[in-house]
C-alpha cells in the first residue's frame, strides 16, 4: 500500500504542475488578448493545479510516515 500512496503522490504532483502550467499559459493568452473570461478559467486551472500538487506532496509526506 505504502508504494501505491508515493506513486499516486509522485503523479498528482507531475499532473498538477502540468495543469498549473496550462492555466498559466491560458490565463496569460486571456490577458494578451483582452479575454477576461480565458484569463479567469486559466487563473482556476492554474489554481486547480496547485491545490492537485499540495495533494501529492502530502500522499507522498504520509507515506514517508507510514
Amino acid at each position: 500500500m505504502a508504494k501505491d500512496l508515493n506513486q499516486r503522490g509522485i503523479e498528482n504532483q507531475t499532473e498538477g504542475k502540468v495543469e498549473e502550467l496550462k492555466g498559466k499559459i491560458r490565463g496569460d493568452l486571456g490577458d494578451a488578448v483582452d479575454d477576461r473570461d480565458e484569463h479567469v478559467k486559466g487563473r482556476a486551472e492554474e489554481l486547480k493545479g496547485k491545490a492537485k500538487q499540495e495533494l501529492g506532496d502530502a500522499q507522498r509526506k504520509i507515506d514517508e510516515s507510514i
